[in-house]
């Protein structure tokens, strides 16, 4: 099992693809791991070579106590490249993993080709909201809080028609480590990166769920219109639309990947 020593935290990661190929990095979402990217493994193996990792407190990465923060998460990534020796790369961030991929934007925007940042925004949620989510876990572990939240991460139709898919979803979310799930929604719930979206500088594409009912679409329009060099693009799904809309959204991302 591939493990890079950070200086404060171990980070689990793995390749996927042909080592000649340019490195994409994929980012998961909250309370998930580097497994919500095997829709895209083989499509995206043909053009890249993937780099997927556990955000320090989720699958098989070290969950050191929290709370963490998006600049924290951030700079693990940067450690990571380091450890690997990746000058620069392409990156795919969803949810919390597109916030992270703001902070990379705006701070160390040299290390970076292009990056997709998907079903994100720069601020997700209340303060209420999140120490809601906090205090449910505090007091009865994953289970309380995980199908609530993968209602609100697929559709009822997509649900519905998908039962094995949706039932791997809810699994990976009800198996996540509470500390570390905890860590990341103070993360969440502390960040606006709003002031720092003018200062990324690397191309992004936008792309936002019709349907996703943690981030609003107006949300995420602003991040294209203020980040300098964006594009947006919008996908008939809720908050996982790698999952949900997994065709369209490998074509929309690649497209602009390798535009």
């Amino acid at each position: 099992m591939p493990i890079a020593r950070l200086p404060d935290v171990q980070i689990h990661y793995e390749w996927t693809g042909p080592a000649d190929k340019p490195v994409l990095v994929f980012s998961n979402s909250l309370g998930t791991n580097l497994r919500m990217w095997d829709p895209q493994a083989e499509e995206f193996s043909k053009h890249f070579r993937l780099l997927r990792y556990d955000k320090r407190g989720h699958g098989q990465s070290a969950a050191v106590p929290g709370p963490y923060t998006i600049e924290q998460l951030g700079r693990d990534v940067l450690r990571l490249l380091d450890t690997l020796r990746l000058e620069r790369v392409y990156y795919c961030g969803l949810s919390i993993g597109g916030m992270t991929g703001m902070f990379l934007g705006a701070y160390a925007p040299e290390r970076f080709h292009k990056m997709a940042l998907c079903n994100t925004a720069a601020k997700i949620g209340t303060n209420v909201t999140w120490n809601a989510r906090i205090q449910a876990v505090e007091s009865g572990g994953m289970k309380t809080v995980a199908e609530s939240v993968v209602e609100r991460w697929l559709t009822p139709a997509y649900r519905s028609a998908h039962p094995q898919e949706t039932r791997s979803v809810l699994t990976m979310l009800e198996s996540a480590n509470p500390h570390g799930y905890i860590a990341c929604c103070a993360a969440v719930r502390d960040a606006d990166l709003r002031p720092d979206l003018a200062l990324v500088r690397v191309p992004c594409l936008v792309l936002a769920g019709t349907h996703d009912a943690s981030i609003p679409l107006t949300d995420a329009q602003f991040l294209a219109k203020t980040i300098p060099v964006a594009q947006f693009v919008e996908v008939a799904a809720a908050h996982l639309s790698n999952i949900e809309a997994q065709k369209e959204f490998d074509r929309q991302v690649l497209q602009f990947l390798l535009a």
